[in-house]
Parts: structure tokens; C-alpha cells; sequence
């Protein structure tokens, strides 16, 4: 999964976990949004509407404070047809697979990556971890991520295609056209002589 989508404004979806809650064995989450939190969502992602939101985790501590989230979102939304206008609705499932790290490794970790995404030694550089912020790790925060970059920021209704006018172009009517009118006109003066 890329980078959060949802900026530093209010998460519209929240279901905190407290890392040091977490047992060793690892815990399961599903969370559901709300009818709220669903308005809320299509508002942030510029959606008709969010029909409905649901994700799956398993949260799995690792050594050195890490903790490993996977899990799936899947959700319905409602969006607008580019070509028709028509009200159209899509399908989200999206995988996530994230490893969390404390805080105060995250951004000594990130500055590497990028170091090596600089550097072209390595065509494909692995995201940096996410930062343990506070002592939580958000689920609904990572699914709302999950499910706005999953979005089709162009969604056609099935068989819908775009085809553009085509118009026949007069021979008169090209960029040219001018500097042949000149020459034409300048020829003529000629012959008129």
C-alpha cells in the first residue's frame, strides 16, 4: 500500500488499538464503519456516496516494537460516470500489508528509503514503515488509506466508452492557412503588374 491519503485533517473512520495491548499471539479486528463515518468518507474522497465499508485485520507484534497489520477492506461507493453522468457503483477489496515501527525509528527509516529511491541503484524501493504514533495504531485510519487509493478517479459505467467528436476539417483551415492567403494574395499583386 502507498502513502496515507487522508492528510493531517480529522479521520473520518477510527479504530484505535493500543500497542501494548496487543498479546503476542496477535489479535483479529473487523470493523464496520458507521452511516457517519461513511458520509464522512464520501465527503473527504469527492464520493456520491460511501454504501458501505468493512476491513478485516490481523495485528501481529514483531521483535524490536514492530507489529505487523494485514488484513482487507472492502466497501461499495458511489460515483459519477465520466462519459454519462450517470450514478454509477464500484467495488472496493484491497489488500493491506503494512509494518508499523516506534516512532522514534520511523522517520531515521524513511530518510533511508528515500536515500536509496535517489540513488538508482535499486529500480523498486519498499515503502518505509509507518510510525507507531502515540502508542496507537489506527485500523480505521489504514482501511479509510486503503480504500481512497483504491478509488477509480475516472469510473465509467460497464461498456461505456469514450469516443470523441470527429469533424471534418475545411482544407482552408489549417494553421497555414494565413501565410498561403498572403503568398496567394502577394503572387497575384505580381501578375497584376
Amino acid at each position: 500500500m502507498n502513502r496515507p491519503m487522508t492528510g493531517s485533517g480529522p479521520d473520518p473512520w477510527r479504530s484505535p488499538v493500543t500497542v501494548a495491548q496487543i498479546p503476542d499471539t496477535g489479535l483479529h479486528r473487523e470493523v464496520e464503519a458507521s452511516a457517519a463515518e461513511r458520509e464522512a468518507m464520501a465527503d473527504m474522497a469527492g464520493l456520491r456516496d460511501v454504501l458501505s465499508a468493512h476491513a478485516t485485520f490481523e495485528v501481529v507484534p514483531k521483535s524490536g516494537g514492530r507489529v505487523q497489520v494485514t488484513g482487507h477492506v472492502r466497501a461499495r461507493i458511489g460515483q459519477t460516470c465520466v462519459v454519462t453522468l450517470d450514478p454509477i457503483e464500484s467495488e472496493i477489496d484491497e489488500e493491506i500489508d503494512l509494518t508499523f515501527v516506534p516512532e522514534a525509528e520511523a522517520r531515521p527509516l524513511e530518510d533511508l528509503v528515500e536515500e536509496g529511491r535517489d540513488n538508482d541503484e535499486s529500480p523498486e524501493v519498499a515503502d518505509p514503515p509507518e510510525a507507531i504514533v502515540n502508542g496507537i495504531i489506527d485500523l480505521g485510519r489504514i482501511a479509510t488509506d486503503a480504500l481512497f487509493l483504491a478509488i477509480d478517479p475516472y469510473p465509467r459505467k460497464p461498456g461505456v466508452v469514450f469516443e470523441a467528436e470527429v469533424t471534418a476539417l475545411d482544407p482552408e483551415d489549417h494553421p497555414f492557412a494565413a501565410l498561403k492567403a498572403l503568398q496567394d494574395n502577394k503572387q497575384g499583386k505580381k501578375k497584376g503588374k
